[in-house]
């Protein structure tokens, strides 16, 4: 069954807002999609319903309480920092090889689409050794890219497509999040980002993404 990466041109970028629209989506189709977030900072016990876990269960009609979030997010840390930085605040490392792991036994066993998000942006560091782009190259599935539409968005995302076909991640699709004040009308930073060579491209919540989602599950 499919599995897609969703990362981003950095954070509060809006991964788990998409994430969780193409669950839902899926969902109300009848198909029985299911997302992980393997790895979060800034984590609170006492707010599990609105962390970016919780987000996701919700999408998937699940419970949102600590343990449930434990289930799709076994490595939570409290600190608001990159992932190295926040588990060594805790006194801990993140295990790649692990998070390897829980990604591809949960691929293995899934019946229905998947959706694996990320933390932070494409080149965020997870330990001393590797990044989120170490992470994706490693699943090896394809990846959507969550941008923006604020100034500077179009070469944050230009960087971030160009670091992850340096290592041959397959990006099925870059999601432009029309958040905030927009300097120009998303439609008009997507033409400039095709323009560019930035591959599929489309807005959020748009007859035409919807479509994409609606035809995503059978695409591999």
């Amino acid at each position: 069954m499919s599995a897609w990466f969703i990362t981003g041109t950095g954070t509060e970028i809006g991964k788990t807002h998409v994430a969780g629209a193409m669950i839902r989506r899926w969902r109300a189709g009848g198909m029985a999609a299911r997302a992980l977030k393997p790895v979060a900072t800034g984590y609170q016990p006492a707010r599990s319903a609105t962390s970016d876990a919780g987000v996701l269960l919700a999408a998937m009609g699940q419970m949102t309480g600590d343990a449930a979030v434990a289930r799709i997010c076994p490595w939570r840390f409290a600190d608001p920092l990159s992932p190295d930085m926040a588990a060594a605040r805790a006194g801990k490392a993140i295990p790649f090889d692990d998070v390897l792991g829980f990604c591809r036994t949960e691929i293995a066993r899934a019946t229905a689409p998947l959706l694996i998000e990320g933390v932070g942006g494409a080149m965020v560091p997870l330990d001393q050794c590797h990044t989120v782009r170490d992470w994706m190259a490693a699943l090896n599935i394809p990846a959507i890219v969550v941008c923006g539409g604020y100034l500077g968005a179009i070469s944050h995302t230009l960087c971030t497509v160009e670091a992850m076909r340096a290592r041959d991640i397959p990006i099925a699709m870059v999601a432009i999040n029309p958040i905030g004040d927009l300097p120009v009308p998303a439609t008009v930073t997507q033409a400039s980002l095709i323009r560019h060579g930035a591959g599929p491209v489309l807005v959020f919540g748009t007859p035409e993404w919807q479509d994409w989602v609606d035809q995503a599950p059978g695409k591999r």
